[in-house]
């Protein structure tokens, strides 16, 4: 008999293993939103999902909206609301459906929940990763400790410094390259940096390692 997947790991369909997180992707309603939106709607988003903002492991992707430098930013009927959440919590987060997020002077109104699966890509890439100052050196020397202690060897692209929030946050865009599967879990579950509920740190596959500064 040849060896099955090793106790205690879920696999799908295809013998791939599954994440212990997994993404539920909202359509969402509303024409626009402040641009500077992360913590109003973690907060609008966390009064009603009362177990999310104390989940170890609970984030949520940043929106995409219209680019711009203008105080609103526009909304497409192809913008999702994405939560990441233990797999437990999955049916729980659903719950979100049919809530009305206030966020600042707008209202982000939430349709019906998809699942997506974790996949365990090879270059791995998040948006925006929170720093403490605006030396990159130290940022990728505090990423590598993060990734050695979950015990994962790659590569990582530092892209460009971001300012967010009003000043509150800053960071840079980053991808991973040249991981395994097992590592690239260990990242999409984990993430990197702090305020995974603000859209920071929260990776998606890649399909190359191209420039991550454009």
């Amino acid at each position: 008999m040849g060896a099955g997947p090793a106790a205690g790991v879920s696999t799908n369909v295809n013998d791939e293993p599954l994440a212990r997180a997994i993404d539920i992707a909202f359509a969402v309603e509303g024409d626009a939103l402040p641009r500077e939106h992360r913590r109003e709607l973690a907060a609008a988003i966390g009064l009603a999902l009362p177990w999310w903002a104390a989940q170890e492991g609970a984030g949520m992707h940043r929106l995409n909206v219209a680019a711009g430098g203008g105080p609103q930013a526009l909304l497409s009927h192809r913008t999702r609301l994405t939560l990441r959440v233990p797999r437990e919590r999955a049916t729980d987060a659903a719950a979100l459906q049919g809530a009305a997020l206030p966020v600042g002077p707008a209202t982000l109104r939430v349709g019906a929940p998809q699942p997506r699966e974790l996949r365990p890509f090879s270059t791995l890439y998040a948006h925006f990763v929170a720093a403490d100052g605006g030396d990159e050196l130290a940022f990728l020397d505090a990423v590598a400790v993060e990734l050695s202690a979950l015990g994962v060897a790659c590569r990582s692209i530092c892209g460009r410094r971001q300012v967010v929030e009003g000043g509150a946050l800053q960071g840079y865009s980053l991808m991973l390259d040249g991981l395994n599967a097992a590592g690239a879990l260990r990242v999409l579950e984990a993430g990197i940096g702090r305020h995974r509920r603000w859209g920071c740190g929260i990776f998606v596959p890649h399909k190359s390692a191209v420039a991550v500064g454009s």
